[in-house]
């Protein structure tokens, strides 16, 4: 019998949730996700040291306040390491806006479109690269702009169907609910314990892909921030589903029959279609405590590491000089 992970690959694209060269040359995903903290993870990988010299290598050479440089070279790392990883999969690399921008629809749209004309200059379209941003309002708001000058956004940090009705009704390209990060606030809010079928995350996964699939959406739906084999089972048949290296490992060393649990033509109940206007959105938001807390939690820890990111560059730049 092929390997769960096998079994996965024939009803669900597998996406690689990292920047670890070397890891997706191994595995061979469809696709591959970064974020700022698998960025500082992969800046300080053997594979990518390379990468990391050119960038100093290029900073020196640029005029302009410290902070401007160091910011600039952050940026030219991320699109090099995407560039290297959009050799090896067939299909999307998804780069982050920076997490402190989560805020500015304008920045963020100018910072979006900057990284685009970055990977056209290295010869990689746009139609290889997704832009991710945090499915605040106005992260959501800068996805509609994107989206009407042809950029895909992928709209992560999203732990509910509100946001999920919103980044739809904005035309994103493609979201990313999370699992395990909602599994992780009820477990220390008491609830549990839990299996792959009542894990929350994994709830609120299929309720916004039978939201999507029965009013026709055509956003794709790509789970992530897993835990553990069971949650990626429970979802088995979702559009797309980003796992770490070790969770895809551990996919390919497991026998056993691997069920779809999610189907277009197999529907259960979904909410009805709502649609959100900015008010609406932010109560919506400010009544569910979990999506709340996660979402400012995920943007503080990814502005956290990409502060690490940049004081090592920092440090490297003034090393060289």
């Amino acid at each position: 019998m092929p390997s769960k992970l096998e079994q996965l690959r024939a009803m669900t694209v597998v996406v690689a949730d990292t920047g670890d060269i070397d890891a997706v040359r191994r595995l061979a995903p469809v696709d591959c996700t970064t974020n700022p903290t698998l960025l500082l993870k992969a800046s300080q990988e053997p594979s990518t040291a390379h990468l990391v010299d050119e960038a100093v290598a290029w900073g020196r050479r640029q005029s302009g306040a410290a902070t401007a440089v160091t910011a600039a070279v952050c940026d030219r790392l991320a699109v090099s390491i995407g560039t290297e990883l959009s050799k090896l999969v067939p299909g999307r690399v998804s780069t982050e806006v920076d997490a402190d921008l989560s805020f500015d629809t304008a920045t963020s749209v100018a910072k979006a479109r900057a990284l685009i004309a970055a990977y056209k200059e290295r010869g990689v379209d746009k139609s290889r690269i997704l832009i991710k941003l945090a499915a605040t309002w106005e992260g959501i708001r800068a996805a509609e702009i994107l989206q009407r000058d042809g950029i895909d956004c992928n709209l992560t940090l999203l732990f509910s169907l509100p946001q999920a009705a919103a980044c739809a009704d904005a035309g994103c390209f493609l979201i990313s609910p999370f699992v395990g990060r909602i599994l992780d606030w009820h477990v220390k809010s008491g609830g549990g314990p839990y299996t792959g079928e009542t894990d929350p995350g994994v709830v609120s996964v299929r309720a916004i892909y039978a939201y999507y699939k029965t009013h026709g959406i055509k956003t794709i739906v790509m789970g992530a921030s897993f835990r553990n084999t069971d949650e990626i089972e429970a979802l088995a048949g979702c559009d797309r589903l980003t796992i770490s290296p070790a969770l895809i490992d551990k996919l390919g060393s497991q026998s056993g029959e691997l069920p779809r649990k999610l189907d277009p033509g197999h529907l259960h109940m979904a909410p009805a279609r709502v649609a959100l206007d900015e008010k609406a959105f932010r109560f919506a938001m400010n009544e569910d405590a979990m999506a709340t807390e996660k979402l400012a939690e995920g943007i503080r820890l990814f502005t956290k590491d990409l502060a690490a990111l940049r004081s090592a560059m920092a440090g490297r730049l003034a090393a060289a000089g």
